[in-house]
This record gives C-alpha cells, structure tokens and sequence, in this order.
C-alpha cells in the first residue's frame, strides 16, 4: 500500500511507498478512516479467496501497525472482496464488503457494524436490501441530505451504477444503470469524498485501460462532469480511497 496526499483532491505527492504490507503478504482494496481513538485505520481485502477482511491503523497516515483479520461467519462463504468504511452520522461504524457465497464469482453487498469501539468486535454480515440481487461489487456509500447512496460496480455489465435508499441496511432503489453518468465500462473501485465546494468527486478505476479516472457532481450526485484522468496516479494505482481532513 502506498500513501499520498494532496491540497486540491487532483494532484497526489507520495508520502511513502510501500508503507504498508500485511502479514499474508497480500493488500487488496485498502479503505482508510480517522476513528475516534485518534487513528486512521484501513480495512482491506487479504486474499483471492477466503474468508477474512484484514484490518491495520496508524497515528501519522504513514506508518502502519497490523491490527487482526477479522473472519466472517458465513456458510459457503469463497470470496471476501473490497470492504469499505462507512461512518454513519450517528458516529456509528460500518464495512460493506462484497461476498460470493457460491464459488461462482457473483457478489453481493453485505454489512458488518463494529460493536465497540476497539473495532474489533462485528455484527455478522447482514446483505443489503436491494443491492443483494444480482452480481455487485465494489460498493461505496455516502450520505447527502438524508439519503444514502451508493455506488456499485455491476460485475457483469462493468459499469458503475448508482442507488438510493432511507436507511443504510436498504432497501435500495436504482436511480442510475448502466452508462447514466457517462463514465463508460469497464470501471470498478469506486470512492467519493466531499469537495470544499460542497459537490462530490467520484475516483474510479479504468482497470482494462490502465487508467485512474475522476468526475465531479454539484448537484447532489445527480450528473457529473466527463471523466478525467487522474494526474500522477494513472497507470499506477488500483482501488484507493481518499480521506478528506481540514488543515
């Protein structure tokens, strides 16, 4: 795993690189948070297969400190992809992570919620309503103005989709499919984190062309603005996401 950092959420200096390898040797998908006890922690996916997420933390950002992998208690679980935080505004704390519970390569979104504060403790994963009935991957959530959104990466079409719904746990409508934000195919990965301007930037992975992509919305995650390449990181990066602090 490497670490950047920006001042205009577009041009990305290194920190360190490597800065973090996990016991198994394997770093997939890191989601990184700043939690309560003061540190920033990732979760991310430890394995091709198998049935844990791995979890690590850091005081500086820079230097990482394994934590545990956390197993998941699912019958049939065969895969356990791309877990990303999400933190409620009740201060309440959440992975969503894709599992295929058929050895068949489709996913569906579920959710596990931290039980205390160590975030070491969690809810078994629970699918979320809406999202769990067809092959997706890849999700993300945000909150904006009392609407939970999530973009997914539909795994057998290839293109990032967007959905709604009044709770986290669903169930979710989809409001856009297909190429509705003209992003195009073949994207996965995706995060989004606030703008100073109060709109949203959606980064996203072009993983067949070997390209890092960004878009922006003002208007509520309704339309976004073509895509752009991401300066620095194409061709390099695969699946991050960005933490937005205030100086």
């Amino acid at each position: 795993m490497y670490v950047y950092e920006s001042g205009d959420a577009t041009t990305y200096t290194l920190l360190k690189g490597p800065a973090y390898t996990p016991p198994t040797g394997l770093i997939r998908d890191p989601s990184v948070i700043k939690h309560t006890d003061g540190h920033y922690w990732i979760v991310h996916t430890t394995n091709w297969t198998g049935n844990t997420i791995g979890f690590a933390r850091s005081k500086d950002r820079v230097n990482w400190q394994f934590v545990a992998n956390h197993t998941l208690p699912t019958t049939g679980l065969a895969r356990t992809w791309a877990p990303e935080w999400f933190v409620d505004e009740d201060g309440s704390t959440h992975v969503i992570v894709s599992l295929d519970t058929t050895n068949t390569y489709t996913f569906r979104p579920h959710l596990l919620t931290a039980t205390d504060r160590t975030l070491r403790y969690w809810t078994s994963p629970k699918p979320l309503a809406g999202l769990d009935r067809s092959n997706y991957i890849d999700t993300f959530v945000v909150r904006h103005g009392g609407t939970y959104h999530a973009i997914t990466k539909q795994e057998t079409t290839k293109y990032l989709e967007h959905a709604v719904a009044d709770r986290l746990t669903g169930p979710y409508t989809f409001t856009g499919t297909g190429d509705w934000a003209g992003w195009g195919s073949w994207r996965e990965g995706p995060a989004l984190v606030r703008l100073p301007n109060g709109g949203w930037r959606a980064y996203f992975d072009g993983y067949a062309e070997k390209r890092y992509y960004y878009s922006d919305s003002l208007d509520g995650l309704r339309t976004w603005t073509p895509i752009r390449q991401l300066p620095g990181l194409t061709g390099f990066a695969r699946h991050f996401t960005v933490l937005r602090e205030n100086a």
